[in-house]
C-alpha cells in the first residue's frame, strides 16, 4: 500500500476490517492518517523514567469541515486505561469539547510505551509532547 493513493487505501482499510477485523490489534488505527509515521517518530523520542498510574494517549480528531488538514490529534494524560478514558470524553464525562465533538479513535500505538508512569512526570510530558508535535506542524488539541 505505500506510495498507493489515499482514497485507495481508505477502500483497503475497509475491505481488510471488513475481512479480519476480530483479529486486528486494538492499537492499529482504523484509517490512513498520512502523519502517522511522524507521530510514532516524535512519541518514541519521550521515555518514563518512573513508574506509576498515570497513561499518555492521543486521540484522532476530524477537521475535515473546517480546516484543509483533515485531521488533529488531542494529547491527554490519564490514570485510567487510555482506551476507558476515551470511553469516557465521548460519553461527556470530564470530557475535552475537541475529543466529545471530534474524536475519531484512540491512537494507542504510538504511546504504548508511555503508560504506567509517575503522575508529575505524566503532566509534563503530555505538555511537552503537545509542544513537540506542535512544532512538527500537527494540528494539537490538549495538552494541558
Amino acid at each position: 500500500m505505500r506510495g498507493a493513493m489515499a482514497v485507495h487505501i481508505e477502500n483497503w482499510l475497509t475491505l481488510l476490517w471488513q475481512q479480519a477485523g476480530a483479529s486486528v490489534p486494538e492499537w492499529l488505527p482504523m484509517r490512513h492518517i498520512e502523519w502517522l509515521p511522524l507521530l510514532y517518530e516524535v512519541t518514541a523520542r519521550f521515555q518514563a523514567r518512573r513508574r506509576g498510574r498515570s497513561n499518555i494517549y492521543l486521540v484522532l480528531l476530524d477537521y475535515s469541515d473546517s480546516r484543509p488538514e483533515p485531521y488533529g490529534i488531542y494529547v491527554g494524560m490519564t490514570g485510567f486505561r487510555p482506551a476507558q478514558r476515551f470511553d469516557q470524553h465521548k460519553a461527556g464525562i470530564r470530557a475535552a469539547g475537541s475529543v466529545l465533538r471530534r474524536g475519531l479513535e484512540l491512537l494507542a500505538g504510538p504511546t504504548l510505551h508511555l503508560q504506567g508512569m509517575a503522575r508529575g512526570e505524566a503532566a509534563d510530558m503530555e505538555e511537552r509532547l503537545a509542544e513537540t508535535l506542535r512544532l512538527e506542524g500537527l494540528f494539537v488539541q490538549g495538552g494541558h
